[in-house]
């Protein structure tokens, strides 16, 4: 039985991407219709600083979709853009002498890995602004607008950003004031993406705070209450908008729209996986899980009205792994007392425990990311749920020892992120029309990108495949060199279409698909 489940090899990646030959044309002029771009403020997340490969560092930063932006925008009145670099292209962040954020990823021709170095950018130095970029990685809406995200005295706690730390005007700074300080003419504001995301890369270990009006009491990992999101973005808005300034705004896509959670299948157990890449030892570990294990939880769920939780391995399809969901009817009490006979009171009492809200993994689960190394591991006294290592043969995780929270998004988490998120994008619509702003329907595009077909641009065929696809970087969650190119442009397409200005979209064609590892 396999101790992981293996990353596939890939071959033939190409990290540079290769310019296309164009017919030379007659450009017409640029204009910038009605809008005034001379001081031009982005405001946001991780997305917005330019975040990918799991790190931000000085080549990503400079491909940030509001980077870009901004060279276009200087054909028409566009005026300087700056942007708190960081210190390095390793990657990750130091608080004086500890690392507290490590290195960005790369891949090494059959999985990612981290670039070698030491982080040497520091939280305690302070850069000297003003700064036209203030994406800051991990802001949800509420902290745009947060007196002291940017205290470097706040960080080590948690109530501070160590990234706008770095840059922030003054310790009780805001974002948000920090920009209109700024006297821009022209904004853009995509936010509201990490109002779930926390709650959806942890596999919903935190709380759906929606009904509670009080940011201060949510916790990292937490959903934001829509109301507090609508709230925090009118003002976010209103206050941009206080000088006549124009501006841009994107709503949020989906989580299950990003490889993050699409890339491991629910059901990887073959009898090669099982078998360790030989199909008669899989076919063999097949026959005696389902004798030992899968055979006797299924007869006793069914006699509990439970037995479509477990059904028995197949040794000609490849199987769902064992996932535990909170959500279901727990069943220890009567899986003890009906193991019991047969395996005494102690033992049954941990199948009790251990398989009372087990399940096999369905097509309406999520299986995130980091779990394609978890799959086949043996659980720890930390990570198992039951506070011990289990003894073999119920210590290899998705096999015979149900995946955790922490692994999995189930059908009542991803609906809660779903309904926050349409909350969120019915709020971003109506203040965006409200104040006549460009809108920029960021959903569909993500939506688009995970379908079979995947998006058309400059003759390349952009797809949220991890690795494969072009749009998403190593992280599986932040975009790709060019995944950053084909957001910029649909901000220009909607730019464009608002102001009846005529910037000129970049060629996808000129950035990278992913970085590789000496910049």
């Amino acid at each position: 039985m396999i101790k992981n489940f293996k990353w596939l090899l890939l071959v033939s990646l190409t990290f540079v991407a290769c310019n296309n030959d164009e017919d030379s044309i007659v450009e017409e002029p640029v204009s910038a219709g009605s809008a005034v771009f001379s001081k031009y403020v982005a405001l946001g997340d991780s997305f917005a600083a330019g975040y990918s490969d799991g790190a931000l560092f000085i080549e990503a930063q400079k491909g940030a979709y509001p980077n870009i932006l901004a060279q276009q925008f200087a054909a028409a009145g566009g005026g300087a853009f700056s942007t708190p670099l960081m210190a390095d292209n390793v990657g990750g962040l130091l608080l004086g002498s500890t690392v507290i954020a490590g290195q960005r990823l790369y891949f090494n021709g059959s999985a990612p890995v981290a670039v070698s170095g030491t982080p040497s950018t520091n939280v305690t130095t302070k850069l000297t602004g003003p700064f036209n970029n203030l994406g800051v990685p991990g802001a949800k809406s509420y902290h745009l607008v947060a007196s002291g995200y940017g205290n470097v005295a706040g960080v080590a706690t948690g109530s501070a950003n160590p990234y706008y730390a770095r840059f922030s005007t003054s310790a009780t700074a805001t974002v948000l004031a920090d920009a209109v300080a700024q006297s821009p003419t022209f904004f853009s504001l995509w936010i509201g993406g990490n109002d779930v995301l926390g709650f959806a890369t942890s596999g919903g270990i935190g709380v759906n705070q929606t009904g509670n009006m009080n940011p201060a009491t949510y916790g990292s990992n937490d959903i934001t209450d829509p109301t507090v999101f609508a709230s925090v973005y009118n003002t976010l808005v209103n206050g941009l908008t206080a000088n006549s300034a124009k501006g841009v705004v994107a709503n949020l896509p989906y989580v299950n729209t990003l490889p993050y959670f699409t890339t491991v299948p629910i059901n990887p157990l073959s009898t090669s996986v099982l078998g360790g890449g030989n199909v008669a030892v899989g076919q063999a570990t097949i026959t005696q899980l389902n004798t030992l294990l899968y055979g006797p939880l299924k007869q006793v769920l069914t006699v509990f009205g439970a037995g479509d939780r477990i059904n028995l391995l197949s040794a000609t399809v490849a199987n769902p792994v064992l996932i535990k969901d909170e959500s279901i009817t727990n069943l220890s009490a009567q899986l003890t007392a009906a193991f019991t006979p047969s395996l005494g009171a102690q033992t049954a009492a941990f199948y009790g425990a251990v398989f009372g809200q087990a399940r096999q993994a369905t097509s309406a689960d999520l299986v995130l990311l980091p779990t394609q190394s978890v799959i086949g591991a043996t659980p720890t006294a930390a990570n198992s749920g039951i506070g011990m290592a289990p003894p073999a043969p119920l210590d290899k995780f998705g096999i015979t020892y149900p995946l955790q929270d922490t692994h999995v998004l189930i059908p009542a988490e991803i609906e809660a992120i779903k309904v926050a998120t349409d909350a969120y994008n019915v709020s971003i619509k109506a203040i965006a029309d409200a104040k006549g702003l460009a809108f920029v329907d960021a959903k569909s595009i993500m939506t688009s990108l995970s379908s079979s077909t995947g998006i058309v641009e400059n003759n390349f065929t952009m797809k949220s495949d991890y690795v494969f696809g072009g749009s998403f970087s190593l992280d599986g969650v932040h975009p790709s060199p060019r995944g950053y190119a084909l957001i910029s442009n649909a901000f220009i397409a909607a730019i464009n279409t608002k102001y009846a200005s005529t910037f000129k979209k970049v060629n996808l064609g000129n950035y990278r698909i992913l970085f590789p590892a000496s910049l």
